[in-house]
């Protein structure tokens, strides 16, 4: 076997042209004769000593024939001998030769012309170059045996004898994965579907944020369907010669259809997908050039090929409409982060193998956890792994989980920063300072967690999550998020009356959310209800190469008047809640300081006493449009909630006195009523 693959590859040849050089380096050499000095030659003639003598014309060397054996220095030289001169001393030697008169005589020998020598002088150099050029190319190309294949397609086979993946290891897209499975059905019985006249889609386009699982769940449809899987990136479509992610494509699919029924799948297919006509320069021409040969092959696809096209991308909306026309990419399956369900779906899968104490709840973990990604939700396993496995821990406990999280969200913690007494002290008023306004306000989420230990770039934080997952924001939602992320700035206003420059990403965070809710969301009295810009539309992803704004300079300035007058309302909102709390305020930075971190519970304390903000006033977006008193319908569930609990509540009214447990402060019961239903107290912030 490595015999065969030293003749295929290149050594074979690196033999040859090495030989080949031996051979006219022994060819264009001169004869054996040892080399002497001028002078030596010279008085080698003048005593006789030379038995025949040749003169080489062009070379300015004579060669002697000696009588005897030359010895120099006790080194016997031979008979054979040669000494070099020049051209000014030409006329000497040749004298020098001819006073001598050696016995065999002397000739002069003119340069002969050798064919051999002359072929070999051009050969080696194109041989030389010819190699280097092939090495090259091979290299460029990815290993040997590979020279002008540029057009060959790079894409990996996976093939039914390998490792599958099922919908079994798919966890969190239930809908992505009832999409599929039609899919899976036609590559398995296509004629189930050709009998009724029904035609499968040729391509489905799997979007969605990074980490979702879209190349999970194409690799799951080619394990289910049990046919060979092509895995390509887009971007190993273009190359640097014209014309080779065209030939690509054309190979790609002759490989696909040769092993149909396959499935093809092309990842980050918008770095070839985009839309045309946007981009400068030969790079792009080459570019659209690849998707224009990728849309005939989708259209030249049989009904009877068995060859399904899927492809994933985090950016749908630069994609050519021709690539997303019907024909083409029929089906389009939205992946996105899984809900709460999904999540502890997730974390059941990745937890397989892993050992984990009999304490820990995955659904804790996933409430915790909104917004992550499969590939989030992977990775927070795997560092709670990676620290039970740093303590010398044999099982993965909660406190590994909650550090996990941290890690994932925020960095690495930094043990070894030394901050100062005063430096603590503010970070603990400005995180205090976060989680008091959001405790404050009625529509913001509940406070989970608190600390003042630095991780990355921040020197503390406070996790603010929802109950239950979200898919849409109300006003009031936004204005108390901007409350609660200038509160740290305010706290240092009101405790040190000098604000730090901890709190520039909480003002960036508070402005992007104003200029949305103007421009984008309609939430503004003086702009109303219209969408200004054009927002997300970045040149280098494939739009166009520039948009000018689609409004006037005195809209601009509105907007940016709307925009600080909401930044000033939230600042004004967190100060009143700072002033009025500032008791709990003190009482949260003390245990700050003390703890460095809080858990919900332990915050849930010590804002027992909190004063709640008042609910908004109505917001009519005009002044003088009516308010409307009645409220939303009462849905069909509402209505089965509320008259079930009618019904438990009449129900214990009804229960005989007898029948009631005792007392829990163990009153006697001839003991008389001391007053009407007890004060609630303040509304407590629980999870």
């Amino acid at each position: 076997m490595k015999a065969k693959s030293f003749f295929k590859g290149p050594g074979i040849w690196i033999v040859v042209v090495i030989g080949m050089l031996l051979v006219a380096f022994a060819t264009l050499a001169p004869g054996g004769a040892a080399r002497i000095d001028t002078d030596k030659g010279l008085g080698l003639l003048a005593d006789g000593k030379v038995e025949q003598a040749r003169i080489f014309d062009g070379e300015n060397r004579v060669d002697l024939t000696l009588k005897d054996d030359l010895q120099i220095n006790g080194q016997d030289k031979g008979k054979s001998v040669q000494f070099f001169f020049v051209d000014a001393r030409a006329v000497d030697v040749v004298k020098a030769v001819t006073d001598a008169k050696p016995a065999s005589g002397y000739t002069d020998q003119p340069i002969e012309s050798n064919w051999f020598s002359g072929l070999l002088s051009l050969l080696i150099p194109v041989i030389l170059l010819g190699a280097l050029f092939w090495f090259l190319m091979t290299r460029m190309q990815g290993g040997g045996s590979k020279i002008m294949q540029f057009g060959k397609s790079k894409a990996k086979m996976v093939n039914k004898d390998m490792p599958q993946v099922t919908f079994v290891d798919v966890a969190g897209a239930d809908e992505a994965v009832e999409e599929l499975q039609e899919i899976k059905e036609f590559l398995q019985e296509p004629a189930k579907f050709q009998a009724v006249g029904a035609k499968i889609p040729k391509g489905v386009l799997l979007y969605g944020p990074p980490g979702t699982g879209k190349t999970l769940l194409a690799r799951a449809v080619a394990g289910e369907a049990g046919v060979p899987f092509f895995s390509i990136s887009g971007s190993d479509f273009v190359e640097m010669f014209v014309g080779v992610g065209a030939s690509r494509v054309r190979d790609l699919f002759e490989q696909a259809k040769a092993n149909s029924p396959a499935i093809i799948f092309v990842d980050e297919i918008d770095a070839v997908g985009r839309h045309r006509g946007a981009g400068i320069g030969g790079g792009n021409d080459e570019r659209e050039q690849t998707l224009n040969q990728l849309l005939v092959e989708m259209d030249g696809f049989d009904v009877k090929t068995n060859v399904i096209l899927i492809a994933a991308t985090n950016r749908p909306d630069v994609l050519d409409p021709a690539l997303l026309r019907p024909g083409r990419f029929d089906r389009q399956i939205s992946v996105e982060a899984p809900d709460l369900i999904g999540r502890d779906q997730i974390l059941q899968v990745h937890a397989k193998g892993k050992p984990m104490a009999s304490g820990v709840d995955l659904k804790a973990v996933a409430k915790k956890t909104p917004g992550y990604t499969g590939a989030d939700l992977a990775n927070v396993l795997n560092e709670a792994a990676l620290l039970t496995a740093r303590s010398n821990a044999n099982l993965i406990d909660d406190r590994a989980l909650d550090e996990a999280i941290d890690r994932v969200m925020a960095g690495p913690q930094k043990r070894s920063r030394v901050m100062k007494e005063h430096e603590r002290k503010i970070t603990a008023y400005h995180e205090g300072g976060h989680a008091l306004v959001a405790a404050a306000l009625r529509n913001s989420s509940p406070v989970t967690k608190i600390t003042i230990l630095p991780r990355g770039r921040a020197l503390g934080y406070t996790m603010v999550v929802p109950d239950n997952d979200k898919y849409s924001v109300t006003r009031n939602e936004l204005l108390d998020q901007m409350a609660y992320a200038m509160g740290g700035r305010v706290a240092e206003e009101i405790v040190f009356h000098d604000p730090s420059t901890g709190a520039s990403n909480d003002i960036e965070k508070a402005t992007a959310t104003a200029r949305k809710m103007v421009t984008e969301y309609g939430m503004s009295e003086r702009v109303g209800a219209v969408r200004l810009g054009q927002g997300g539309g970045e040149p280098f992803l494939g739009r166009d190469a520039g948009h000018e704004r689609n409004y006037s300079d005195q809209i601009a300035y509105v907007v940016d008047e709307e925009v600080r007058r909401l930044i000033d309302q939230a600042h004004d909102e967190a100060y009143a809640i700072l002033t009025e709390n500032r008791d709990v305020l003190d009482m949260l930075a003390l245990e700050l300081l003390e703890r460095e971190t809080l858990n919900q519970a332990e915050i849930a304390s010590i804002f027992s006493d909190i004063r709640k903000r008042d609910f908004r006033e109505v917001w009519l977006s005009k002044e003088t449009r009516p308010v409307q008193k009645a409220g939303p319908v009462e849905s069909r569930q509402e209505r089965a909630e509320r008259e079930a609990q009618q019904e438990a509540k009449e129900a214990r009214l009804e229960e005989p006195l007898d029948a009631q447990p005792p007392h829990p402060q163990g009153v006697p019961e001839d003991a008389p009523f001391q007053g009407g239903i007890p004060d609630s107290g303040p509304d407590v912030l629980r999870g």
